[in-house]
């Protein structure tokens, strides 16, 4: 399959993801949010989620902290 393809296949969809400002690398992060929250769920304080993910994940602080809130917020999508 083609470049191209795959683009026109998933137009529709990505057209979403751009009008939400979801960012196609955001995916990266999927794994490392599910963690997140495990952790809170199984009682886990969310500075401590955090601690972890930075030492797990190799990232900052500040970018786990930007996911979380990133992921957390509602998707504003308009039908056209």
């Amino acid at each position: 399959m083609k470049v191209v393809e795959v683009l026109k296949l998933s137009r529709s969809i990505i057209d979403m993801l751009q009008k939400s400002c979801i960012k196609m690398d955001d995916i990266r992060y999927l794994p490392m949010y599910d963690e997140y929250q495990r952790m809170v769920k199984a009682g886990c304080k969310k500075s401590y989620a955090i601690a972890t993910l930075v030492d797990v994940f190799h990232i900052s602080e500040r970018q786990v902290y930007y996911v979380v809130k990133k992921f957390s917020q509602d998707c504003k999508v308009d039908a056209e």
